[in-house]
């Protein structure tokens, strides 16, 4: 007798784990990270690819998640304006840290911080 409730238990609880993971969806993520990691990874390291190559890597990933149609997460306008700052394009900071509050309104103070910086 106990070994028949033992059989059926050990049919029906691999049967039923089956059956709640097949309902399983895996969901998307919100924002088309690209390769952001790796190119913040790339600065703080400091001594792998000068800042052309890291705006050219971001500015690539900016085209390819446009015609997915996937948003870029938040800093990565912050983080390419930085970059455009240690090369020297000061127009191109101020409009990725615009971009940046506008898109991430929370962000703004330290926008506007940075901004006042870069005006000094």
């Amino acid at each position: 007798m106990m070994t028949k409730t033992v059989f059926r238990f050990a049919t029906l609880l691999p049967l039923s784990l089956l059956i709640l993971t097949g309902c399983a969806t895996r969901q998307q993520p919100i924002y088309g990270w690209g390769n952001y990691q790796q190119q913040v990874y790339e600065y703080f390291k400091a001594d792998t690819k000068s800042n052309e190559e890291q705006i050219a890597a971001l500015e690539e990933s900016i085209q390819k998640n446009r015609s997915k149609g996937a948003p870029l997460p938040p800093g990565y306008h912050a983080h390419l304006g930085m970059l455009y700052a240690n090369a020297g394009k000061p127009d191109m900071v101020v409009q990725e840290f615009e971009t940046e509050k506008a898109l991430f309104p929370e962000s703004a103070p330290y926008m506007n911080f940075l901004l006042a910086k870069l005006k000094k």
